[in-house]
């Protein structure tokens, strides 16, 4: 059931996670359409990517070796996970490290994470899930500790989730946009 008692666009919906990218109203149209989502309901490990939009932060998460996020409890959340080299195991990052303003090419960004890691690594938590009222609907929102961001989730399925990244300072007609999909069952180990 809808909250808002609107119908989800499904042809729209589909079309903007097959092709990765969409434009910015139209993925906040489908945001308001969706349920929110409890602060249980995201507990585990979700396997992230972006929804291009035209955001100053679209096409750094690829290159960057960016995994998802895991939460533990509401106030143990890993929010920046990413691949180590190898791609066989994931480190968590501690946000308080990396500049969200910094421009860096996206041909170089992995060999900079990679150099970085072993500052930047960490097996501290982030940041904490809250209830956050957003678009006029509380959800399941990762408030980082150290940054004024907060991740807006939105149930998409049982297992997907739109995120909506509102930064201070940002537009809040044209924030980040990005899905997750639960990743509990995969082999990938976390080295905190």
């Amino acid at each position: 059931m809808n909250t808002n008692n609107k119908k989800v666009n499904t042809e729209l919906l589909n079309e903007i996670l097959s092709n990765r990218e969409g434009d910015v109203s139209d993925v906040l149209r489908i945001y308001d359409q969706l349920e929110p989502v409890s602060l249980g309901f995201m507990t585990g490990r979700w396997k992230g990517y972006e929804i291009k939009t035209g955001h100053s932060l679209d096409g750094l998460l690829v290159p960057s070796g960016w995994y998802g996020k895991v939460f533990k409890s509401p106030e143990e959340v890993h929010p920046l996970v990413f691949f180590a080299k190898n791609k066989t195991q994931l480190y968590a990052v501690n946000p308080k490290k990396l500049s969200m303003d910094v421009k860096v090419p996206n041909n170089i960004i992995g060999v900079l994470m990679s150099l970085a890691k072993p500052f930047l690594q960490t097996k501290n938590s982030g940041a904490r899930l809250r209830m956050i009222e957003y678009r006029g609907k509380a959800t399941a929102t990762m408030a980082y500790d150290d940054k004024p961001i907060n991740d807006h989730f939105i149930k998409i399925n049982e297992n997907t989730v739109l995120g909506l990244m509102d930064k201070k300072g940002d537009s809040p007609n044209f924030p980040y946009a990005f899905v997750l999909e639960r990743d509990n069952d995969s082999n990938y180990k976390i080295k905190y």
